[in-house]
């Protein structure tokens, strides 16, 4: 238990630590108040300072705006005096104008009813005009139709008969003037152009007539029995390509019997498939290897025999000086025909006829021969070169040193490709047509002839249908003759049929050379005295 002493001292101690703790609380209070107080009348004192700046920099802000607007408003003012100053000048001139423009509007009314008036007077007396015509018209009119009447009383025939009659005449002239000056057109221009529109016709159907293309570019191979047709191919065909390839050719195997077609565009490629299938057919053994062998010894034998044969026609022909190259290209030519004509036999023609041809007109035969000799030499090549075979074949002999200008022209000129510069090229062309002409130099299959002749005489019936009494090819074909009525067909139409005939030969069929239509109208007038 403790003292009583101790107790009170110890409650005296507690309250006053109470007492220190509330005074200084006090005292603490008094000092915030003091100080806040004082910070709060700096604070007022400040903010009446800025707020008495702020009116002052307000005052001058507005007095500046003020005189701003003043000064704006001012030149805002001088620029509307300009402009209306600007407006009222336009609008002044735009009245000028107009008031001009009305004066002159003013002078053309007036100038408008001045001319309306003289035309008024114009009608006035054009009416008075078309009233005396109209009388004028109606007396002539009677007149015309008591005319009329008379002259067909006098003629027997109406205005309309007269109107056919007419009209029927002057058709039958015309046609009859036409036809005559389409004939003299037709002479001049055949005058010019006859020899090279031959020309490049024989030259496109060469090229390009279907007809003749089978039998000039296949060869038949006749094998002992169809059992070699199988070794001919091969285990799955390898031997038909190893000889295709060897070659350059078609081999064509079908059911044809006993034979082997070879087809190709170029003959000498054609010629040596041909010997090499024959080799080994007799040969019996048959594989890529073996063919190999005995096409290159085709080939070999084949350059022989070109040489030979270009050997063989160059001396026959007694033409000297020629280059190795040109004389292998003319042994080509004894494996190239055209139309069943073979082209170096035709070379040989065509050189002695132009020497002859020369001879008589008393030129140079030597030069004549030598350029018929080599006319053709572009068709050993022109499967091989772009071109015609006359450009080509100049190009060529030029190249392989011929040297005449008269050759090379007769060359490069004798279908008329180019222009004739001397002589020999008309000789030339003269001995060509002589050459290809001449019967049995170039022949085609009985079937096509005969259906040729078929053709050519069913267009001269068509076309002279009730005119034509009789229609016959001749001339192996060469020429058709046409008898028509003459009590149905005149002169002009004549002229006019033979016309068409040939126009429509040339548009439908296919012929070498070319074919002469002749239409034969004939009167007979027979009396018997007795």
């Amino acid at each position: 238990m403790i003292p009583t002493p101790f107790l009170a001292l110890e409650t005296t101690g507690i309250v006053l630590s109470v007492i220190g703790v509330v005074v200084g609380l006090v005292i603490g209070w008094v000092v915030h108040v003091v100080v806040t107080g004082t910070t709060l009348r700096s604070a007022k004192t400040e903010a009446e300072q800025v707020l008495r700046a702020a009116e002052a920099e307000a005052e001058v802000v507005r007095q500046r705006a003020e005189l701003e607007a003043e000064k704006k408003a001012a030149q805002r003012r001088e620029e509307f005096d300009h402009e209306m100053s600007v407006a009222r000048d336009e609008l002044k001139q735009t009245q000028n104008r107009l008031e001009k423009r009305e004066d002159k509007l003013d002078r053309k009314l007036e100038a408008v009813t001045d001319r309306e008036g003289r035309l008024d007077e114009r009608e006035r007396a054009s009416k008075a005009a078309e009233g005396r015509i109209a009388a004028k018209q109606a007396e002539i009119d009677a007149r015309e139709q008591d005319l009329l009447r008379r002259v067909e009383g006098v003629a027997g025939l109406s205005v309309a008969d007269a109107k056919e009659f007419v009209l029927e005449e002057t058709r039958r002239q015309a046609i009859h003037d036409s036809a005559r000056l389409t004939a003299k057109i037709i002479e001049d221009a055949e005058a010019e152009a006859r020899t090279q529109s031959r020309e490049i016709t024989l030259q496109a159907i060469q090229r390009f007539a279907a007809d003749h293309v089978v039998d000039s570019t296949v060869r038949s191979v006749r094998i002992p029995s169809d059992e070699m047709k199988g070794r001919i191919i091969g285990r799955e065909g390898r031997n038909i390509r190893a000889l295709e390839k060897a070659t350059g050719v078609d081999i064509l195997v079908d059911d044809t019997p006993g034979v082997i077609a070879v087809s190709c565009f170029d003959p000498i490629r054609r010629a040596m498939a041909g010997e090499a299938l024959t080799r080994l057919v007799a040969d019996g053994r048959v594989h890529p290897a073996r063919i190999e062998e005995i096409v290159e010894s085709v080939k070999k034998d084949m350059q022989e025999r070109i040489q030979k044969h270009g050997n063989d026609a160059v001396i026959e022909c007694n033409v000297r000086g020629l280059h190795p190259k040109i004389i292998e290209a003319m042994g080509k030519l004894a494996f190239r025909t055209s139309y069943g004509q073979n082209v170096l036999r035709h070379s040989i023609e065509v050189a002695y006829l132009s020497q002859m041809i020369a001879d008589q007109l008393g030129l140079n035969g030597g030069i004549a021969r030598r350029a018929g000799f080599l006319h053709d030499i572009g068709k050993a090549m022109d499967h091989e070169m772009e071109g015609g075979h006359p450009a080509i074949g100049m190009e060529f002999a030029k190249k392989y040193g011929e040297k005449s200008p008269q050759v090379l022209n007769a060359i490069g000129g004798h279908h008329g490709d180019i222009e004739s510069i001397s002589v020999y090229t008309p000789i030339v062309m003269a001995a060509d047509s002589l050459s290809g002409a001449r019967p049995g130099a170039r022949r085609e299959s009985m079937e096509l002839y005969i259906k040729r002749l078929e053709q050519l005489e069913g267009i001269a019936r068509e076309l002279g249908k009730g005119m034509v009494e009789e229609a016959h090819a001749i001339q192996a074909g060469r020429e058709v003759r046409v008898i028509v009525d003459a009590r149905r067909a005149d002169d002009a139409q004549t002229f006019i049929l033979a016309r068409d005939i040939a126009k429509r030969v040339e548009e439908e069929m296919t012929f070498p050379g070319e074919i002469k239509v002749t239409v034969l109208r004939e009167v007979r007038a027979e009396a018997t005295a007795r």
